[in-house]
C-alpha cells in the first residue's frame, strides 16, 4: 500500500509536538564540529521539508529526497514561503542519483528505519559514501529495537485534532524486528462541509519500519566502506544505552575503491 499520500495532508499538524528548532541546531552544531561550515548538504527522506528548511536558514545548500510526492509538494510549498534555494528530489534513498558529490548527508526522524532490509540499507550507506566529498560526513538517526519492542509495540495511539484525527495501531513481531502500523486517519473535507454538517474522508495506510541496535548499524556502517565516528543517545552527548529510544550516529567518508560516481 502506498504511504504517505493522504498522512502527508496532515503530517505537520500531527508532528507539531517535535522540537525540529532545537534538533536543527543540535545537527548544525555537529556538522560544523567536524567541519561542515557551509556547501551542498543532502537530507534523505526529507518528507515536508522542515528539517531542510532549518538546515537551509544555517546557510547550507539544501538537496532534500524523498519518494513520497504528496510530502515534497508540501516542501516545495514551503519553500516558496520562505524564498530558499533548496533542490527537491523525487527519489528512493536505495537508489537516489546526484550530479556530483556534497559535503554532508543527514537523515532525520527514523527516515532509516523505513528500510527493513539490512543488505538495502547498506546499499543505502554505501550510495551516501559514493556522494560524499572526501572525508565528508553522514548524519543519522534511527528508532531502536528497544524502542518498537518495549514502547511502540502491540500498542495503539488515538489523537483527535478537531478537522482531522488518527488512530496509529502498532504490531511488533519480534523474531523480523518489524514494526507493522496500520494508520486510519479521518480528514476533514471543507469543500464538503457546510452548515448542514461535516465530512470527514477516511483514509488508511500501513508502514512498516525495522528496528536496529547499535551494535547492528555499526556492523552495516562498517559493510558500506563508511567509518563509523561516533553515537549518541539523541539528541544529546550522551553514550547510548541499553534503553536509549532514538540514537544519533555519525560517520565519515573513507574512500571510493571500486565505487564510481553514477
Amino acid at each position: 500500500m502506498e504511504t504517505y499520500t493522504g498522512f502527508a495532508r496532515v503530517y505537520d499538524t500531527f508532528m507539531d509536538n517535535v522540537p525540529y528548532g532545537e534538533w536543527g541546531e543540535y545537527l548544525c552544531g555537529l556538522l560544523r564540529e567536524y567541519g561542515v561550515n557551509d556547501g551542498v548538504v543532502l537530507e534523505l527522506g526529507c518528507g515536508t521539508g522542515n528539517m531542510t528548511e532549518i538546515l537551509s536558514g544555517y546557510g547550507y545548500d539544501m538537496i532534500g529526497v524523498d519518494n513520497a510526492e504528496d510530502m515534497l509538494e508540501l516542501a516545495v510549498e514551503k519553500r516558496m514561503a520562505s524564498g530558499h534555494d533548496i533542490l527537491y528530489l523525487l527519489q528512493d534513498m536505495r537508489e537516489f542519483e546526484l550530479y556530483g558529490t556534497v559535503k554532508a548527508v543527514v537523515s532525520v526522524c527514523d527516515s532509516l528505519n523505513y528500510i527493513t532490509d539490512p543488505k538495502e540499507l547498506a546499499e543505502v550507506f554505501r550510495l551516501v559514501n559514493n556522494y560524499l566529498d572526501p572525508g565528508g560526513i553522514f548524519l543519522f538517526d534511527f528508532n531502536t529495537e528497544y524502542k518498537y519492542r518495549e514502547i511502540l509495540g502491540d500498542c495503539v495511539i488515538a489523537e483527535d485534532r478537531g478537522e482531522c484525527s488518527f488512530i496509529w495501531d502498532n504490531s511488533y513481531y519480534e523474531d523480523e524486528k518489524i514494526n507493522e502500523y496500520d494508520l486510519t486517519l479521518f480528514i476533514k473535507d471543507e469543500e464538503c462541509s457546510d452548515e448542514r454538517g461535516e465530512v470527514y474522508r477516511k483514509y488508511q495506510e500501513t508502514h512498516y519500519q525495522r528496528g536496529y541496535t547499535v551494535e547492528e548499524m555499526q556492523g552495516i556502517i562498517g559493510a558500506s566502506g563508511l567509518e563509523f565516528v561516533a553515537a549518541y543517545d539523541a539528541f544529546t552527548r550522551n553514550a547510548p544505552g541499553k534503553k536509549s529510544e532514538r540514537v544519533c550516529f555519525i560517520a565519515r567518508e573513507s574512500g571510493k575503491a571500486g565505487q564510481c560516481i553514477r
